[in-house]
């Protein structure tokens, strides 16, 4: 990776501590294509494994007409989360760790073996071990969330934070795609989706991301935890509010955003 790529990584990790959010990356780098964006991603991963943190699994953003209209993009995109960004059901989360986050109602799925380029719906169904319901904060470290495709990507698919139920939830795979979700922001409206929103079903993303990851020459692992999009579009969260999902008869998630630990 050239200097003018290693540069732009390096700016994007050191945000997630000065929380001085950075111009966005097709600026700095005009030609910037998704191959140079994932480089730089990748760059932030291995700098992080390097620091000793461990990669739980991936996000797959951008995978419903919703949020690709959002945030102005035509195209799925996939990030990785770590060790020291899982949360769970009922945590109180510092959002003074974040520059300007917003939360995603989703489902996660924990895999049991690995999933090469040429998986099949079918083998994807096959390796769920477990699903999770799942609130993915994102968030920008690219000034003011002015981004498009390259950019998100190199930003790590804007991913800050995971939330997931406490334990396994038990939904047919042949009722995901019925699945809804109603997120509510503090005192905001509600926002509601369904499984189907995404890409026709939770799972098909897993396919796409199956045959990226293998083409990078990192397959899904065994063991990964893997969430698959929003059910709808983000909403912003601040300090002082909860977000709450309700999943109907598969429960709910909550989180409650507080400046400073509890």
């Amino acid at each position: 990776m050239n200097d003018a790529k290693e540069k732009v990584a390096a700016a994007l990790l050191a945000a997630y501590e000065t929380k001085e959010a950075i111009e966005p990356p097709r600026n700095t780098i005009p030609d910037l294509d998704l191959d140079g964006a994932y480089a730089i991603q990748q760059w932030q991963e291995r700098a992080l494994k390097e620091a000793g943190r461990t990669i739980l699994g991936r996000k797959i953003g951008l995978t419903s007409i919703a949020m690709q209209q959002q945030l102005g993009v035509d195209s799925p995109d996939f990030g990785f989360f770590t060790d020291q960004q899982l949360f769970h059901d009922g945590d109180h989360i510092d959002v003074s760790q974040f520059i300007a986050p917003k939360v995603e109602p989703e489902l996660a799925f924990k895999i049991n073996r690995d999933l090469g380029a040429d998986a099949t719906f079918d083998e994807v169904v096959d390796a769920v071990e477990e699903a999770y319901l799942a609130v993915e904060i994102i968030d920008s470290r690219v000034r003011n969330w002015d981004i498009r495709l390259v950019d998100t990507v190199a930003d790590n698919a804007s991913c800050a934070a995971v939330i997931l139920s406490s334990n396994p939830v038990d939904i047919p795979i042949e009722q995901l795609a019925e699945v809804e979700a109603e997120m509510t922001v503090g005192e905001g409206a509600p926002q509601s989706g369904i499984g189907s929103a995404v890409m026709g079903h939770p799972l098909k993303p897993l396919v796409w991301l199956a045959g990226v990851l293998a083409e990078q020459g990192t397959p899904i692992q065994a063991g990964e935890i893997i969430l698959t999009g929003s059910f709808c579009g983000a909403a912003a969260v601040h300090a002082g509010e909860s977000v709450r999902v309700d999943y109907g008869k598969y429960g709910t998630l909550t989180a409650t955003f507080s400046e400073g630990q509890q």
